[in-house]
């Protein structure tokens, strides 16, 4: 299982007295998913001081329900934007190669049930491997009917003339955002989740900081710092409209940045895809695409892409969407799934970036699917991306600061070949993530795990009493939802299950922390994971 090597532990209450010292940061960031770990993952790296505060949990938002790709953007290369397609897969190599116990190849195979689209998609997909050159997973291959049967049983057989075969990867996000912010930690970044920035100060009219408050105890907080990152996700423009009527001396709305859109995943068990390759439908009937991807011993099946007003913590899913997912998945698999199949529906809102006039600098450029706006008064906001191009997205931030003169210029690309935790050698190869969790989730930390009380106490297949204590211990849990959402990933894949489990895992939770679990909150979420709209 490899060396057993230290862990920071994440005392909440220990978090909490460090951020209650009088210390001026050189960067303070709003925002625990994707990109906001990004950045203080790299600003750690460089030697910057870095406190970083959530409001809720580590990627409780948009950046624990992606449909779980590591991708370059074949959908991207069909539109000619060839710049952010190969920036893409030079990022997905880099995200393979620090995190493999988190984030893997894995090949898809696209059907044809026409006779144009094997070799129309198929020349397509061999562009996208002459774009990835030397980072690429595996040679794109065209496949016979019987080939693409083979490889993929479960395929819907009426009218299949053959497939194409390609490769991307997939990941573990929850567990990747963990993984981020314990690494920036060990880098010496202080992370705090439940921790709600509410306001920004100021000096001579300049951002000098934040206002924030422990949405447990109720505690109010000042944190010092040179520069401020607005990485909220879909909800950034709540702190630049706050910003923008404290700033503009004409006292004018700040218009909004963000353009919420909905992608709805649906899990059902693996017997309906019976293969470890993913299916991809490029085009379906109305023109959208389709993934059914093999992941942690299940099937999801997604995705969609709707327009939405409101920014709900947990957006329901449309009927719309639901019967679409499930109505061509139907059309592609030999098995049709129905509403009675599914083990948990769950809905990501993604921030499409709108384009902005007069308020500030946009960075946004063609190779860019995010943005990097800063403020007349230094605030700087980042959103849009994906999180293939994290780590890129973290760099642009840092220029951008360093531009502005809100940070002192240093080297870049100390991320490049940075591995995270729990990359370290665990004696063998990694387990693959289309298997069910388990102990090989934790890579070269499972010798760490498995010291901890109750390493033979199953709560259920893949969870034992110590991967509990583990996430409370080392992965800032305090609540059932911490653990079961994002720490092991049961809820987003089977949440009657993870509802039956909230009493037994808060007991625990609260044996660790002292701090109330949220058992009932819970068990009430896991019910909204099971609702689907009819």
């Amino acid at each position: 299982m490899g060396i057993l090597k230290p862990a920071l532990f994440t005392r909440r209450d220990a978090l909490l007295d460090r951020l209650a010292q009088r210390h001026v940061y050189d960067l303070a960031i709003v925002g625990g998913g994707a990109t906001g770990l990004g950045v203080a993952l790299d600003a750690a790296a460089r030697g910057f001081s870095v406190v970083l505060v959530e409001s809720h949990d580590f990627a409780k938002g948009t950046s624990s329900r992606s449909t779980k790709l590591v991708h370059g953007g074949v959908r991207y290369l069909a539109q000619g934007n060839i710049s952010l397609v190969r920036e893409a897969l030079h990022e997905r190599t880099t995200l393979l190669s620090n995190a493999p116990h988190l984030a893997q190849p894995l090949a898809f195979i696209m059907p044809s049930y026409k006779w144009w689209e094997t070799p129309f998609y198929g020349i397509g997909l061999k562009m996208y491997d002459a774009l990835a050159g030397k980072a690429g997973l595996g040679a794109t291959e065209f496949l016979s009917r019987a080939e693409t049967l083979a490889a993929l049983p479960t395929a819907q057989p009426d009218g299949l003339k053959g497939g194409v075969k390609y490769w991307d990867g997939q990941f573990d996000d929850a567990r990747l955002a963990l993984a981020l912010a314990r690494t920036a930690a060990s880098h010496g970044a202080l992370l705090v989740n439940y921790c709600r920035a509410d306001d920004l100060l100021y000096e001579d009219g300049k951002i000098a900081g934040l206002k924030c408050v422990d949405t447990q105890s109720g505690r109010q907080y000042c944190i010092n710092a040179r520069c401020v990152v607005n990485a909220a996700g879909v909800w950034v423009d709540e702190l630049r409209q706050k910003d923008g009527a404290t700033s503009s001396l004409e006292r004018r709305a700040t218009p909004a940045m963000v353009a919420p859109s909905q992608g709805v995943h649906i899990v059902v068990d693996k017997e309906f895809l019976q293969a470890d390759v993913g299916l991809m439908v490029p085009k379906t009937a109305d023109g959208r695409v389709l993934f059914a991807v093999p992941w942690l011993g299940k099937v999801i099946l997604g995705t969609t892409d709707t327009p939405r007003n409101d920014l709900d913590r947990e957006p329901m899913p449309f009927k719309e969407e639901v019967d679409f997912i499930l109505s061509e998945s139907a059309r592609y698999l030999r098995r049709a799934p129905s509403r009675s199949d599914v083990k948990s529906v769950w809905v990501g809102l993604r921030p499409l970036v709108k384009p902005q006039d007069d308020d500030g600098e946009s960075t946004k450029g063609l190779s860019r699917e995010h943005t990097v706006l800063v403020s007349r008064s230094g605030l700087v906001t980042v959103t849009g991306g994906k999180w293939t191009t994290y780590r890129a997205m973290a760099e642009d931030v840092l220029d951008k600061c360093v531009e502005r003169g809100l940070l002192k210029p240093s080297p870049k690309g100390v991320t490049t070949h940075l591995k995270l935790v729990g990359a370290g050698d665990a004696g063998g190869k990694a387990h693959s993530i289309c298997l069910a969790p388990g102990l090989h989730s934790y890579g070269s930390e499972q010798a760490l795990v498995q010291s901890l009380p109750g390493a033979d106490v199953l709560l259920c297949a893949g969870l034992t009493h110590a991967m509990v204590r583990f996430a409370a211990r080392y992965e800032y849990a305090i609540k059932v939802e911490d653990v079961l959402a994002r720490r092991s990933r049961l809820l987003f894949l089977d949440a009657r299950l993870a509802g039956s489990l909230a009493a037994q895992v808060g007991e625990i939770l609260l044996n660790e922390t002292g701090i109330n679990p949220e058992v009932a909150e819970f068990t009430a979420l896991a019910e909204h994971y099971l609702t689907l709209p009819y």
